[in-house]
């Protein structure tokens, strides 16, 4: 039997102090002197150790408290007070919200589940992923006991393209598609922006060895540096180049960008290495999806922007042009002859199921590996100002370990997920949309004949 696949983490410290949710503010007029300060009462020292970050100008205090609030309720004077920090509300931007950076950074840093106590905060509804729920019918009395449980849960994917059928007469001299297992719906992408340099590129690429998986680089990133890792990662070139054979690397997958005309292109089909064609997401996309799987290429890749969104007058958000070329897909009855991937506006683990159930067989991960490593998304790169955590000039080594910390964190709420779902394996998830609610059918079918007066209805 296969042995369990288990993501082995260590706790990665952040090199510089993250920013807190909330701060302490302790006024000094009006003390009353007491003879016992509740400062010297506190039972967690933070007063005692409390000191000034001058670099990044923070007090200590705000990262050691515990939020007990026994300073707060016990000054006489009511001079101690707890509020949300300005900084940390400024950081990211509504979808990259301040929750989801500072929980990336708490995965990042310990390779654990974040909890965040009984009951749900959020929003019942909203934009995106949040249209969309989970069906958790098994988590009273699961049958997968997710990662507690004794039982496997399969978390495998096959990258590549399955025959149709097979000839029994001819299974010998079949000329069988490459096909590549990875033990993780997960591949790894360098981020679209970011202040980071080779030695962040060699620790993702570690990373994506170690996991299991692969890491896909951008059209300026070269393998420089990074021969030790060639098979683990996806570079990417030009259709020209690949259809002439001077783009062809010893990579196992090489990946080019969607172009008109691309379909006339038969070469692509017949190289050694598996070949991606990236879709940016936009309006009727699902038929570039059907004529590149009619054409037989092995994986083709739905790229959103970093909100989730396409550029069109009217967006269209992954999870839905996912759905919809996998549907089309099914119609035309091709649907276990390619890989579908997606990318882009994947913030939290719950993404990925979510855009599994939609059809999509893994997933890239992008922006938060950035995150990972203490970016606040202030975006500074991109207009040549220095980069206020100095990614660039991190270790590999510790790059890798929090990108693998935080890819730990994820597979074990992915395997929390299928449990509750009762779902062995991750294959059996994708298209899997009986497992979950769209607020759109729902409202459809709640609300959508109110106000429709029928024939032969008589109105009170």
């Amino acid at each position: 039997m296969q042995s369990k696949y288990v993501i082995h983490t260590r706790p990665v410290a952040a090199r510089m102090k993250p920013i807190t949710k909330t701060g302490i503010i302790a006024w000094e007029e009006g003390c009353l002197k007491c003879a016992v300060c509740v400062k010297k009462r506190c039972v967690y020292k933070v007063y005692d150790r409390r000191g000034l970050d001058a670099r990044q100008m923070l007090d200590s205090i705000d990262n050691e408290c515990m939020n007990c609030l026994r300073c707060v309720q016990g000054c006489p004077r009511e001079l101690i007070h707890k509020s949300i920090s300005p900084e940390f509300s400024e950081m990211g931007d509504a979808y990259w919200t301040p929750e989801i950076i500072s929980k990336l950074w708490y995965q990042a840093e310990t390779g654990k589940i974040p909890v965040s106590g009984a009951g749900y905060p959020g929003r019942f509804s909203g934009p995106g992923f949040d249209t969309m729920w989970t069906d958790m019918s098994e988590i009273v009395r699961p049958t997968r006991d997710g990662i507690h449980g004794r039982e496997y849960i399969s978390t495998a994917i096959d990258l590549g393209k399955t025959p149709s059928h097979l000839d029994a007469r001819r299974m010998e001299q079949a000329d069988l598609p490459l096909l590549i297992d990875i033990p993780l719906p997960i591949l790894l992408r360098v981020p679209s922006f970011g202040a980071y340099g080779r030695n962040t590129l060699k620790g993702w690429a570690m990373a994506a060895k170690h996991l299991g998986t692969f890491l896909a680089l951008g059209n300026t990133d070269s393998q420089e540096g990074l021969s030790g890792y060639r098979s683990w990662l996806i570079p990417q070139s030009s259709v020209e180049s690949l259809e002439s054979g001077k783009g062809r690397m010893r990579n196992r997958i090489m990946e080019a960008v969607w172009t008109p005309g691309i379909t006339e292109k038969d070469a692509l089909c017949k190289t050694k290495s598996l070949v991606s064609i990236r879709l940016t997401v936009a309006d009727g996309v699902e038929e570039k999806v059907t004529s590149l799987a009619r054409m037989g290429i092995p994986i083709i890749h739905l790229a959103a922007g970093e909100n989730g969104e396409s550029a069109d007058r009217t967006p269209v958000f992954v999870k839905d042009a996912v759905r919809r070329s996998h549907l089309a897909l099914l119609d035309a009855g091709m649907r276990d002859e390619v890989t579908l991937l997606a990318s882009g506006g994947l913030s939290m683990a719950e993404h990925v199921a979510k855009t599994i159930i939609c059809g999509a067989d893994g997933v890239f991960v992008d922006l938060p590996l950035l995150i990972s490593l203490g970016c606040k998304m202030c975006r500074r790169c991109t207009r040549g100002l220095p980069c206020p955590a100095d990614i660039e000039g991190a270790p590999s080594s510790w790059v890798a370990g929090r990108a693998i910390n935080m890819m730990a964190a994820w597979h074990n709420q992915l395997l929390e997920m299928m449990g509750a779902m009762g779902i062995r394996d991750v294959r059996r998830l994708r298209g899997e949309t009986g497992r979950a609610m769209f607020f759109e059918d729902l409202d459809e079918a709640t609300f959508g004949d109110l106000g429709k007066v029928e024939e032969g209805c008589e109105l009170e």
